[in-house]
């Protein structure tokens, strides 16, 4: 019994408690009110009238996480071209936010979702009781603030042209 114990704790401790369901393709972008990497505020509406690529991510400065932010800089230029806005959310807190998006020159806003709270209303937020991560997941909205796509399964090295790619279809009348 005294061996079970401590293995049934280390489960319970590793089994992330799941968010509810994501927002379906159609419904309303859940709005949020956060501060991005400079401390300014930020609201869903800021961004209403124009398609947003929302992207989750786990933490700052980690490899995935690296490769997907410096994936979109790389591409930010493609994004604004077509009028669309780039953020990026992790519950990481703004001053970590600022040194990730300064060590990386970032040039896309990056909210600070320290209490998960928008993370979970995305169904992305994943509690691991002594730690909270948002998941790899992003969200495509449109200019009416509706999810036109949600991105369950993403691959930090070729996300960036698959979002690119549905946008400029959407755009174009094809989705």
């Amino acid at each position: 019994m005294h061996r079970i114990f401590p293995a049934l704790l280390a489960l319970v401790l590793a089994t992330p408690a799941l968010a509810g369901e994501p927002p379906g393709v159609g419904a309303d972008a859940p709005a949020f009110r956060l501060q991005d990497q400079n401390g300014d505020w930020h609201d869903l509406g800021d961004y209403r009238g124009q398609w947003l690529a929302v992207y989750f991510y786990p933490r700052d400065d980690t490899p995935g996480c690296t490769t997907e932010a410096c994936n979109f800089r790389d591409n930010i230029y493609a994004f604004r071209a077509i009028g669309a806005s780039v953020v990026g959310i992790s519950v990481d807190d703004v001053d970590s936010h600022k040194q990730f998006a300064d060590k990386y020159r970032l040039p896309f806003t990056l909210l600070a979702d320290a209490d998960g709270a928008t993370a979970r209303t995305y169904g992305v937020l994943r509690d691991f009781k002594l730690m909270k991560i948002a998941s790899r997941q992003s969200f495509l909205i449109d200019p009416e603030g509706k999810i036109a796509k949600h991105y369950a399964d993403v691959d930090p090295e070729t996300h960036t042209q698959e979002v690119l790619a549905d946008l400029e279809a959407a755009m174009a009348g094809g989705g």
